[in-house]
């Protein structure tokens, strides 16, 4: 049975490639203008004969009915088995050829998969999807699995990644062993796997840096399955619509194709980047306030012990990153400013050439290159007192005299300062014609000292003055504030529109929350999916899209996966429509997550890759072609009325 199954799918797509064979040639692009050809290259003849058997040599001819040229050759096409030595593959004229230098392997199927690096020589028409098979036993291995691959977090599709099967059930084959059987999605992200022998099959994609075609570095991107798959052949039916014209009228007609069809065609790999990073000491820099580390990772808070100062456990205060991969320590201590070279030894966490974490220490040389060099004083001002300018601390605030109902205000220092902020604040709400003085709340930002954010439950429509005196703010090293003033105004209930989503679909008890986006796919507002139904409220009137995050975890962001610990990132789904919200109304919207199959559920307005479609070439082309005639007319012209003047010029 496997092999009648394996020689009827054989003969099935010799059938299909010889009838492409008798269609009719491509139009050559005319040189003023006329009709362009648009279809790509077809195969006119190859040796071996495609799926042939017991073949010895590693040498393939294609001949095709148009000169050719390989886009790309090295990244596009995808040998299979995997090849210790990229073969030699050129392109003459209207032949292409491949020479695989490993010697053949027996009794095994070898693929040739082209994807889209066959174009034609004129109009760079692809030849796409095609491959090769032949096999050094005695039967061709014709099954094939086919899919696409997305970004977990945004369902992008992803273009040049490879994917891969192993009939090899264990974990460690992703990792240890290279693939049986690969491909490479194309600029859809879609992949077809070819030369597939029946089987048990665990599938991965892989952001291959090194192409040896195995998971060996962390700091690449993958996709896995958690299930196995089993490839399969059967027949079945698809409609197909063609044109053609009688007299003025063109005429579609629907006509009913039985075809080969190989199972599983529909498989979506959801791609993601485990976050790997190498842990090490990237730089480090010291102004005469600070020392500032920088690392390549996420880290665990490095121990610093100063070797020519001593310097007690309240010797800097800590601004951070939330991954501890920026560490800056504004100093305290006047006489530890004063320093123009400190020495320290930093113990911290490296990455080493096994990708563990082991225990590091360096000695680092803290140099404050930032100090000014002091000038010789001119004898006759030696006396005379030197103006010195006036040096406030600096204060940025996002605070604007339109403001939206919920919004939080942030302030922030160019250095940490001394004491509550909240204390320096004078913060006033317009009652009728008078500000009053109005509660408010200051919250410091945990890993930022100098930033601050002030909280206040706005009403709409209403005025509020925020306003802080001179001089009434002090950094640590002594350097005050100028006076800041600001007035804002809150925005009206009816400038704002709403938004309530009922979800279908969600597990119970799992959380989830819903982000609207832009219309460049960037989260503008996110919300908490709560019985199921996701609430926005005050929503600057524009055209919002959606996602929805299950939230597995329930810490309120999208979360990666990590092979090693079997776990996939958490799932994403987007709604295929966009909401115009506009002012003082509201929308009610179901959705139903599952409702379409994943690869179908973004909308194309805010999907960034979108591959040029046949169509848009076309026009692309007649534009370009159509401003080339012009341009000649131009140049025809000009040439005409030079040479007008020239003989009225001779006959003067």
């Amino acid at each position: 049975m496997k092999h009648s199954v394996k020689k009827y799918a054989s003969l099935l797509i010799v059938s299909g490639l010889l009838a492409g064979l008798v269609t009719a040639c491509a139009n050559m692009a005319s040189p003023s203008g006329g009709a362009y050809d648009f279809d790509p290259p077809k195969v006119v003849r190859t040796s071996p004969a495609i799926n042939a058997i017991n073949v010895k040599d590693g040498k393939v001819v294609i001949e095709f009915d148009e000169n050719v040229v390989l886009v790309k050759p090295s990244e596009k096409i995808i040998i299979t088995p995997p090849q210790k030595a990229f073969p030699i593959i050129q392109a003459v004229n209207r032949r292409v050829s491949v020479t695989l230098k490993d010697t053949l392997t027996e009794n095994t199927t070898y693929t040739i998969d082209f994807t889209d690096a066959i174009t034609d020589n004129n109009e760079g028409n692809a030849f796409e999807n095609f491959s090769f098979s032949f096999s050094t036993g005695d039967y061709v291995d014709t099954l094939a699995v086919s899919g696409k691959v997305l970004t977990a977090d945004n369902l992008e599709p992803v273009k040049g990644m490879y994917v891969g099967l192993h009939s090899n059930l264990s974990d460690t084959a992703f990792t240890h062993t290279k693939f049986l059987r690969i491909s490479r999605t194309n600029d859809f992200g879609l992949f077809t796997i070819r030369g597939v022998a029946p089987g048990t099959y665990n599938i991965y994609a892989l952001d291959d840096a090194n192409r040896d075609y195995m998971y060996d570095n962390p700091g690449e991107a993958i996709a896995f399955m958690d299930a196995t798959l089993e490839p399969s052949v059967t027949r079945d039916t698809r409609t197909d619509t063609t044109s053609f014209v009688i007299g003025d009228h063109e005429i579609d007609s629907i006509k009913t194709i039985e075809y080969t069809r190989f199972l599983p065609d529909d498989i979506v790999l959801r791609s993601f980047n485990s976050g790997f990073k190498r842990q090490y000491l990237q730089k480090y820099e010291r102004t005469a306030k600070h020392i500032a580390l920088y690392f390549g990772a996420p880290t665990p808070m490095p121990k610093i012990e100063f070797l020519n100062f001593d310097a007690d456990n309240d010797w800097a205060i800590l601004e951070k990153t939330a991954a501890n991969d920026t560490l800056i320590y504004w100093l305290k201590d006047p006489k530890m400013t004063a320093i123009d070279t400190l020495s320290a030894k930093i113990f911290y966490m490296k990455t080493d050439s096994l990708n563990q974490s082991v225990p590091t220490t360096d000695t680092l040389k803290l140099i404050d290159r930032t100090r000014p060099k002091e000038k010789k004083k001119d004898n006759k001002k030696k006396e005379e007192e030197e103006e010195i300018p006036i040096t406030f601390i600096d204060l940025k605030s996002d605070a604007a005299s339109s403001w939206d109902v919920y919004k939080n205000i942030t302030f922030e220092f160019n250095e940490p300062i001394i004491g509550k902020l909240e204390d320096k604040i004078k913060f006033e709400h317009l009652v009728d014609t008078t500000f009053v003085v109005s509660d408010f709340q200051i919250l410091e930002d945990s890993l930022n000292p100098r930033k601050f954010t002030l909280k206040r439950k706005w009403e709409y429509g209403h005025e509020y003055r925020i306003s802080i005196d001179s001089a009434s703010i002090h950094s640590i090293y002594g350097i005050w504030n100028n006076k800041y003033e600001q007035k804002l105004k809150i925005k009206d209930a009816d400038q704002y529109g709403s938004l309530a989503i009922t979800l279908h679909g969600l597990q119970d008890s799992v959380p989830a929350f819903v982000q609207l986006l832009d219309k460049s796919d960037r989260p503008v507002r996110q919300a908490r999916v709560i019985d199921n139904i996701a609430v926005f409220k005050n929503l600057t009137p524009d055209k919002y899209y959606a996602r929805v995050v299950i939230d597995t975890n329930g810490n309120g962001k999208w979360d990666t996966g990590d092979y090693f610990k079997n776990l996939q990132p958490e799932m994403v789904y987007y709604f295929d429509k966009y909401w115009d919200v506009k002012a003082n109304w509201e929308v009610e919207e179901d959705w139903t997550i599952n409702d379409l199959p994943l690869d179908k559920q973004k909308p194309l307005e805010i999907t960034k890759n979108k591959p040029q479609e046949k169509a848009s070439k076309q026009k692309e082309m007649e534009q370009k072609d159509q401003k080339a005639q012009q341009q000649r007319q131009r140049a025809n012209s000009t040439n005409n009325t030079q040479n007008t003047q020239t003989g009225v010029n001779r006959n003067r």
